[in-house]
C-alpha cells in the first residue's frame, strides 16, 4: 500500500481515521467511500491510492480494533503484579483508560457485530482470547483452573454489561465501587497499597477514605 501523504489525496491514516470516526458517530453503514471523501474534502479517486476498496478498508477497521482494545486488554492481564488484586486492577484500567481500551470503539464493534455474521465471530473469537487471558491471570495467583475460568467470565462479562448498559453514574460513584468489584471477583479484601495506587493511576479517589484491609480469606 503506498503510504505517501499527499494533501490532495490524504494518506492511509487519514481515511483510516475518518472511517473510525464515522463508525462511531453513525455505525457501520456510515462507513462508505464517497461520504469519507465529503467529510475529507479529498475526491473520491483519492481512496484508491491508499485502499483496493471497501472491503479493505473495512478490515483495516477491524485489525485496528484488535490492536487498540484486544492486544492492550492482553497486555494488561500480564503486567507485572504482587497479588491477584492488584493484577485485577491493573486490567481495571481499561474501564477507565479509553487510551488502553477504546469503550466507544468496543460499542461500534458490538453493533457492526449483530449486521455481520463475519464481524460476530471476529468478536467472538477476541472475547475468548481476553477470557484466556484472564483465566491465566488468575492460575499465574494459585487459582485452580475450573475456579479461574469461573472468575475471569465474571470480570470479562460485567465490563461487556456495563458498557452495553451505558449507566450515566458519575465517576466518583464508579470509583467508590472499585474495592467491592475486586473483592468481588477475588474473595480477596484488597490491600490499601493497592487502592491507593490504582487511583493515584487515575488521579481519582472515590469520595471517604479507603476502609482498611480486613482479614484474608484464601
Amino acid at each position: 500500500m503506498d503510504q505517501t501523504v499527499d494533501t490532495a489525496r490524504g494518506s492511509p491514516e487519514t481515511w483510516l481515521e475518518a472511517a473510525y470516526d464515522s463508525l462511531l458517530e453513525g455505525g457501520i453503514d456510515s462507513v462508505r467511500i464517497l461520504p469519507l471523501a465529503k467529510r475529507l474534502n479529498l475526491s473520491r479517486t483519492s481512496f484508491y491510492w491508499f485502499f483496493k476498496d471497501r472491503e479493505e478498508l473495512l478490515a483495516a477497521l477491524l485489525s485496528r480494533w484488535k490492536l487498540k482494545n484486544t492486544a492492550n486488554w492482553v497486555e494488561r492481564t500480564e503486567a507485572y503484579a504482587e497479588s491477584i488484586n492488584e493484577a485485577v486492577l491493573n486490567v481495571t484500567d481499561c474501564w477507565f483508560d479509553d487510551t488502553i481500551f477504546d469503550s466507544r470503539y468496543e460499542a461500534a464493534m458490538r453493533s457492526w457485530a449483530q449486521q455481520s455474521p463475519e464481524i460476530a465471530r471476529e468478536t467472538a473469537e477476541d472475547d475468548e482470547r481476553r477470557i484466556t487471558a484472564l483465566i491465566a491471570m488468575f492460575e499465574r495467583f494459585g487459582y485452580e483452573l475450573a475456579d479461574a475460568d469461573v472468575r475471569a467470565r465474571a470480570m470479562y462479562y460485567t465490563q461487556l454489561g456495563y458498557l452495553a448498559s451505558r449507566p450515566n453514574d458519575p465517576m466518583s460513584l464508579r470509583m467508590s465501587r472499585i474495592a467491592a468489584y475486586a473483592e468481588l471477583f477475588t474473595s480477596v479484601p484488597p490491600e490499601e497499597r493497592e487502592l491507593e495506587r490504582f487511583f493515584a493511576r487515575r488521579k481519582a479517589w472515590p469520595p471517604g477514605p479507603v476502609a482498611p484491609a480486613k482479614k484474608r480469606r484464601r
